[in-house]
């Protein structure tokens, strides 16, 4: 079966500017940085795009579980990682697309040349559709922004003045990991489906990767397509650490002066058999503009549990912080007593226990 890990998190932020957007347009100073935001019916909401959070995503991993990240390349106005995800588990987790040619050559390695005596060239671009896919990171209810101007003064003469847009926010995010893709390529011509060239394919034996059979894409004479896949400890891990950095993920613009705890103060794990994310609603906001609370949309999370529970595969884990939204402690718990399949834990808790399941379902 192909299972996804659906995750949903939410953030709890003061006095932060997460990810800026450049100059701004309506201060009155001319060193101003503005927040991104964004409106949707006519109120405001403070977010960290997708890429930022991936960003996050990656340096932690590197930090903290010893991820070799993919070398960059930039040419002119590209830039491309290595394409190798048998070598670097962020290119296997996070996907890439490297557009390139390379010399054709003999089964001896020698350079196959035209009539005019010429290199001959092949395309040898590969793309790879990321297994890990997240959402942006975006403040539940409504933020109002404050502009906080300071100086740099220091020097001899006049102070030199420039502001930025801090705010406070609970923010909300959503993550899905396609298990059986980690670790799994295939080589078809197709764009997001030729994760390999022939070279790297012929060189994932080093690697002790295998073939294995395409469970969905076959042949014209109805013979399953050819996969390469790593062995299933690797993909285990890879999974698992991709997971287990949100405990201790760090990130953020401005963090001199406002640096903010990131990881998740509540979350949910499960792992589900379709690719839809259930989890979207399941925090909201209530109150008129600046004056909004945000609450945990408990009917929501009975709604979602009793509505896909044909999707769910196994235990459904919840996870949140002592101190952040304690007034749904009972709430939370009484889930248990309701449905068999849920656990109410700590955060670090529900990441651990989440991925010690997963491991069963991986193998």
């Amino acid at each position: 079966m192909n299972l996804k890990t659906q995750g949903f998190i939410l953030l709890d932020v003061d006095v932060v500017a997460l990810n800026n957007a450049g100059k701004s347009t309506t201060s009155n100073f001319d060193n101003a940085v503005a927040t991104k935001k964004i409106f949707k019916n006519g109120r405001g909401y403070t977010y960290v795009s997708g890429q930022a959070w991936r960003y996050w995503w990656r340096e932690t991993l590197k930090l903290n579980h010893a991820w070799a990240l993919s070398p960059i390349t930039r040419d002119k106005k590209i830039a491309f990682t290595e394409a190798n995800p048998f070598a670097y588990a962020d290119d296997d987790v996070f996907g890439y697309m490297k557009a390139a040619k390379d010399v054709k050559r003999d089964e001896d390695g020698n350079a196959i040349l035209d009539k005019k005596g010429k290199e001959e060239t092949e395309d040898v671009t590969v793309t790879r559709v990321s297994p890990l896919k997240n959402s942006v990171i975006i403040s539940v209810g409504s933020t109002s922004t404050v502009e906080n101007w300071s100086s740099m003064a220091r020097q001899e003469g006049d102070s030199v003045p420039y502001s930025k847009e801090e705010y406070s926010a609970i923010m909300k995010g959503m993550f899905s990991i396609d298990l059986f893709q980690v670790g799994t390529f295939s080589t078809f011509n197709k764009t997001g489906f030729k994760n390999l060239t022939e070279k790297a394919k012929k060189e994932s034996a080093n690697f002790n990767a295998t073939e294995i059979n395409d469970p969905f894409v076959k042949e014209k004479n109805g013979e399953p397509k050819k996969m390469i896949q790593l062995p299933q400890d690797t993909r285990i891990q890879r999974v698992t650490e991709t997971i287990k950095a949100l405990k201790t993920i760090s990130g953020g613009a401005m963090q001199t002066n406002n640096m903010a705890d990131v990881t998740p103060k509540f979350i949910v794990l499960a792992s589900m058999s379709t690719g839809n994310h259930p989890f979207s609603h399941i925090a909201k906001s209530e109150g008129m503009k600046n004056s909004e609370k945000v609450i945990l949309n408990i009917e929501g999370i009975k709604e979602v549990l009793n509505d896909y529970k044909d999707q769910f595969q196994d235990t459904i884990f919840i996870g949140k912080r002592s101190g952040f939204m304690d007034e749904y402690n009972e709430e939370l718990k009484a889930l248990e007593t309701e449905y068999t399949n849920v656990k109410v834990l700590s955060v670090n808790q529900a990441i651990d226990q989440y991925c010690e399941q997963v491991k069963t379902q991986m193998s």
